[in-house]
């Protein structure tokens, strides 16, 4: 057997901000600088989006009696668009990791389709959040812890500079310490000095947080809870598809194999009657034949229930119509449906169809029953209905929440409406393509 291929991740992603944080070498490093310049650069882009949202907000606000203002006021919805693609590019100074884009394709061409399409998409609003929480309260932070780090530093790196310009006689110091000499003054600039590595490891921590909130509203739904959600549900699809692979594979186990030996028993004890003169043997031959007759009807039954093979051979529409033909209950088919239709789809409808029509021959009472289907819009909607006394509900044991649990794997529904006095309609609602109607 030969063992399972390994695929090669690739190099490892270089060390972010946070992982040089936890090394001793951090002051030597380029990581110091890169978290302040990330911090310095904050700043002015900060200013300036809070101006460009504050201008659009007052111009639109004002301007929308004259129709004007709507422009602006959408302008500034998608203002969130491009601060984000710049943000996602400027943190790459402290998180080697790219943050792709959250935005999907336009389903058409033009300014319109773009438009439409970004408004329609939770990205574009959490964006537009991101802009003025980056303008309204996230540049104010960054420029007081910069502003603290260098006016403190400075100022106390200054000092002989300061006092050198007063002629030798004073200078203020942070504006709260007088010195009139040089000691005092290259003390400072020692402190400042010691001063700057200090403050060089709360600047890393706070650009280091600012980074990964920046990442956390900026990265695409995918790479957070909606995408182990995604994959839960591609999980799921998973696992039926090979439940229903292995139903196939038993099915046609038992038609090729079980089945064709009853009914070669049968053939051998039915001319073993016609040869066999003694009447006690012949009454056991008679006896052994019918055995191996109900025998063989028990199996094709139960391979039906496994995975019908005119399912398989025939699609949904002609396997429908043999279940109509095999109720108790009259049943009339009305099916508009494309020819063939993905397999897990046609497997579960049809299941679900058996389920209902079996309720309406134990349950209902009914005269007649109808099954109707059509594909619209996207959807495969399947109804079965009929004429009995209602009052069916799905919590009375008729089998319908494994029908529900069958069809919300394909992100489908199962409804149902059965008033006292009926009728009882079951209506089954699958998304299918564009692609998957084709006749």
């Amino acid at each position: 057997m030969s063992s399972p291929s390994v695929r090669s991740a690739g190099p490892l992603p270089a060390p972010g901000l946070w992982q040089a944080l936890r090394q001793r070498r951090y002051l030597r490093t380029a990581w110091p600088w890169r978290a302040t310049l990330y911090l310095l650069t904050s700043v002015p882009l900060g200013l300036a989006a809070l101006t460009a949202l504050l201008l659009l907000a007052v111009a639109g606000s004002a301007l929308t009696v004259v129709l004007i203002g709507i422009p602006l006021l959408l302008t500034l919805v998608l203002a969130g668009i491009p601060l984000a693609a710049l943000e996602r590019r400027r943190l790459r100074l402290l998180d080697p990791r790219p943050v792709a884009g959250a935005h999907r394709e336009p389903d058409g061409t033009g300014p319109s389709s773009w438009l439409r399409t970004r408004l329609q998409e939770r990205a574009t609003w959490r964006e537009l959040g991101y802009a003025l929480l980056f303008a309204l309260v996230l540049w104010p932070l960054e420029a007081l812890a910069v502003g603290t780090a260098v006016l403190v530093c400075g100022g106390l790196i200054a000092a002989p500079p300061m006092l050198a310009a007063s002629g030798g006689e004073e200078a203020r110091v942070l504006k709260i310490w007088l010195i009139d000499s040089y000691p005092p003054a290259f003390t400072a600039l020692l402190a400042g000095l010691l001063l700057v590595p200090l403050f060089a490891y709360p600047l890393g921590a706070l650009a280091a947080g600012r980074a990964a909130l920046t990442r956390q509203l900026l990265s695409p739904p995918e790479a957070g809870l909606d995408s182990r959600i995604r994959e839960l549900g591609r999980s799921r699809v998973r696992l039926v598809d090979a439940f229903e692979a292995e139903r196939r594979r038993i099915e046609r186990d038992l038609h090729d194999g079980a089945q064709q030996r009853l009914v070669a028993l049968s053939m051998t004890l039915g001319l073993a009657r016609l040869e066999s003169p003694a009447e006690p043997l012949a009454g056991l031959l008679a006896k052994a034949h019918a055995e191996a007759g109900v025998a063989l009807v028990e199996i094709r039954e139960l391979i039906q229930g496994i995975h019908p093979r005119i399912l398989t051979d025939r699609g949904l529409v002609a396997a429908v119509e043999d279940v109509a033909d095999r109720s108790v209950v009259p049943v009339e088919v009305d099916l508009d449906l494309p020819d063939r239709l993905p397999e897990a789809v046609e497997t579960a409808v049809y299941f679900a169809v058996c389920e209902a029509l079996a309720n309406v021959a134990k349950h209902s009472g009914a005269g007649r029953a109808r099954v109707s289907g059509r594909a619209e819009k996207g959807r495969l909607v399947v109804e079965v209905q009929d004429d009995g006394v209602g009052g069916a509900g799905p919590g009375d044991g008729t089998g319908l929440q494994g029908v529900a649990d069958r069809l919300s794997v394909l992100d489908g529904h199962l409804l149902m409406s059965s008033p006292p006095g009926g009728p009882t309609v079951f209506r089954l609602q699958v998304p299918i393509s564009p692609a998957d109607t084709r006749t």
